[in-house]
């Protein structure tokens, strides 16, 4: 007979009216009487426990051995631990939950994280790919999944969705966003949120959600990992935080600050960010996760003297949890009794943790997350099936000469060449959580699987990229010099019909601190490439990496051109689903690729300045050596077939509050393919109260047409998407000009004008 953990009569008097805040979904009634139940039976050292989270840093199967773990283990049995991350398995986090509840006082239930980015153990696109897609629908699908098979391992909570806007392809970490723009961004959040939290976070297939980082962690100067942050408020409110204000609208569950200082104050210490944006003025109800260690690196910040002072000044500023900086645990009921931390504080910071372990349904069953019978019915074909469904979708095709692609029957020979062609392993990309290593499928075996039998498919590496040991700590040794492989790659595509080359970067030249100076294909891929192009022009370059490249060779001198990003488990299979036509492209880029790295940062939704351009005097905001625009823009795309836009027509040249106004275009498919085309809708601020960008997108729509069909396609425009964050310090729409664009990027736009009255 299953146990009840509540805390008895001291509990059943409250459960009254209070009722149960809505910001984050639960199924739990009364959460905030029990919350306070709880709160008020609790000694100062047992709140301090509830803002601990340990790594899981031994085999809690067993009993701990090293002399940091056994102290580990103590606190755990005494409840001075609130969360614990990187402890895996059903076995594994129910031998640690027993350690809460057959010991401590209040058996307060523990909740285990875990970096669950793009899939547990069926690995999905990288989330800069598979934003790619531009289908929420898909994105909250591959959340949901990785959901279950996250829940049906003991996780209850994940450490996503990464919603930094980066317009910077040296960071590595721009795999994990959804790129440059805010409001694309913005709606990948809340389908990531609605996808692993599900309709109730007390549902024993969903999960705990995290918004990170909490903020600016995407515009590192220089693009250097950890790195300081300069950004004023038109930036921040404009830019950086409305993704995080639609993922707390969306009610998840946790937010993790970030590494970075922004303007002189470490995200984990800014007040104005954690408590009074994110907590009240936004009015969001969960808790705040410090991520690694970041509390005490406000002592290599310069802003703490010691351990103790972080911990004061990150609690003060609203950082709720200490992830495995032990801080918390080694300074703030000193803190507290020393009058340095309000116990006002402490209870907050509780009552949010208590408060989402309630809505998870923990206090109810603190093993709910300790269910095999959950992870015997997974069906992981099923999850393979969806896995290769996004994938094709987020593959984008650059370029497409002479029709090159789909390939043709008359192909009897192809040559597949390249580091990456074979490889196993990369298109799992970084933080690939329980994706084994080398279980993808390569695009090799996609080809193999899904090519004709009378097609001969020959295949040589050419040259090795990563060298040594591949990790997720250590960094990648490059191949700068072995060209020794050449002779073979370039004999087999001299004999070809059609050379597939397959470069890009190893899984571990993006992620976690990959930051580059340089993004073009590394090592000696591009002098492969070269050569490969000598002896047969017939070449499709198929992109396998985790950021915008620098690719201007390529797209001057190779016909065909696909990024293929990488796309998880499924890879090579999706891949060859497009090669060969069976899925036609759709995808569009999510970030803008530089003609030359010294463009970075680079983005579509610059401001134009007070010299955007001269035809013919170098003194207007440019470069003397290189375009300033991008190589392939944000929103670009190309398919198998041809799409025309119509004139654009407005029904109203004047828009008013409550009254929106309507904009439509007809899209006839020009080709003989049945395609879709993902129509974007970007509005422009001619004259406001601060300066403002060029263009903003502020919607889109997935299209798809029959050859030689048109539809009409109306997008409504209303007064909210015209708000922003004013020289009044809020956010509001202000009277005047606008001009509406509409067409497949954000380069190649149609446009009208309209005005706002107010």
């Amino acid at each position: 007979m299953k146990k009840r953990y509540l805390l008895g009569v001291f509990l059943l008097s409250c459960f009254i009216a209070k009722g149960q805040d809505s910001t984050i979904k639960s199924s739990v009634k009364n959460v905030e009487a029990k919350v306070d139940s709880v709160l008020a039976l609790m000694t100062l050292e047992e709140k301090v426990g509830q803002l601990v989270q340990y790594n899981g840093s031994w085999d809690l199967t067993g009993p701990a051995s090293e002399m940091n773990n056994k102290q580990k283990e103590e606190n755990l049995k005494a409840g001075k631990v609130g969360a614990m991350l990187n402890v895996l398995s059903v076995e594994a986090t129910k031998e640690a939950q027993k350690l809460v509840m057959e010991n401590s006082r209040l058996k307060i239930p523990l909740m285990f994280g875990y970096d669950v980015i793009h899939g547990y153990t069926t690995i999905f696109p990288v989330p800069l790919a598979e934003t790619a897609s531009w289908d929420l629908e898909a994105m909250e699908k591959t959340a949901e999944i990785a959901a279950l098979e996250s829940a049906a391992n003991g996780v209850n909570w994940t450490f996503s969705p990464m919603i930094d806007v980066s317009r910077d392809a040296r960071w590595g970490r721009i795999m994990e966003g959804s790129g440059e723009d805010p409001y694309l961004t913005s709606k990948v959040a809340v389908a990531k949120v609605k996808g692993y939290q599900s309709n109730d976070l007390a549902n024993p297939r969903s999960i705990a959600a995290t918004a990170k980082h909490f903020a600016g962690y995407g515009f590192g100067e220089a693009g250097r990992d950890y790195n300081t942050v300069h950004i004023g408020e038109n930036e921040l409110h404009n830019t950086i935080l409305p993704p995080f204000k639609e993922a707390a609208k969306a009610g998840v569950a946790t937010f993790m600050n970030a590494f970075n200082d922004i303007d002189g104050t470490p995200a984990t210490a800014h007040k104005t960010l954690q408590r009074e944006i994110l907590k009240k003025e936004w009015d969001w109800d969960g808790f705040v996760v410090s991520d690694w260690g970041s509390i005490p690196e406000m002592i290599a910040h310069g802003l703490a003297r010691d351990k103790k002072h972080a911990a004061q000044i990150a609690l003060n500023a609203g950082s709720d949890m200490d992830m495995e900086g032990g801080a918390y645990e080694s300074s703030l009921v000193n803190l507290v009794e020393k009058g340095k931390v309000s116990q006002e504080y402490i209870d907050d910071a509780v009552k949010r943790v208590l408060r989402v372990k309630f809505k998870l349904g923990l206090f109810d069953d603190p093993y709910l997350y300790a269910n095999l019978e959950l992870l015997e019915n997974i069906s992981f074909e099923e999850h393979k099936n969806v896995a290769r469904d996004v994938a094709k979708k987020s593959i984008v095709l650059l370029k497409n000469e002479n029709d090159l692609l789909p390939i043709q029957d008359s192909i009897k020979k192809i040559a597949v060449i390249g580091p990456l062609a074979d490889d196993k392993d990369t298109p799992i990309g970084n933080w690939r959580a329980q994706g084994e290593a080398n279980s993808a499928v390569s695009l090799l075996e996609g080809l193999k699987n899904n090519m004709n039998e009378e097609v001969e498919i020959s295949y040589a590496k050419g040259a090795d990229l990563g060298l040594g040991e591949r990790s997720f700590l250590m960094p990648l040794k490059i191949n700068e010099t072995d060209t020794s492989g050449f002779q073979e790659a370039i004999n087999k595509a001299s004999e070809a019909d059609l050379v597939i080359m397959a470069l890009g970067e190893d899984a571990f030249q993006t992620g976690e601190g990959r930051s580059q100076v340089d993004v073009g294909l590394a090592g000696v891929q591009q002098e492969l490439l070269k050569e490969i192009r000598k002896v047969n022009k017939n070449i499709v370059l198929v992109l396998i990496n985790g950021r915008p490249l620098e690719i201007t060779y390529a797209s001057e001198n190779i016909p065909a051109i696909v990024e293929a990003w990488q796309l998880g488990s499924e890879s090579g299979n999706a891949i060859a689903d497009v090669l060969l036509g069976d899925y036609n492209p759709s995808g569009k880029l999510p970030v803008s690729f530089p003609r030359a790295i010294g463009q970075e940062p680079l983005y579509y939704n610059q401001k134009s300045t007070g010299r955007p351009s001269n035809p013919t005097h170098v003194t207007y905001s440019g470069y003397t050596d290189e375009k300033k625009d991008a190589l392939y823009p944000f929103g670009f795309g190309l398919s198998y077939t041809s799409f025309e836009y119509g004139d654009l027509t407005i029904s109203e040249e004047e828009l008013t509050p409550g009254s929106p106004i309507e904009v439509s275009f007809s899209l006839s498919n020009t080709g003989e393919k049945e395609g879709k085309e993902i129509v974007q809708l970007y509005i422009k601020d001619i004259v406001a109260s601060t300066t403002r960008p060029i263009k903003e997108l502020k919607g889109f729509e997935a299209v798809s047409l029959a050859p030689g069909e048109t539809k009409t396609v109306t997008f409504e425009i209303n007064e909210e998407m015209l708000q922003f964050y004013t020289a009044n310090e809020k956010w509001e729409s202000e009277a005047g000009e606008f001009e509406v664009m509409v067409g497949g990027n954000s380069r190649d736009l149609q446009k009208v004008k309209f005005s706002l009255k107010k």
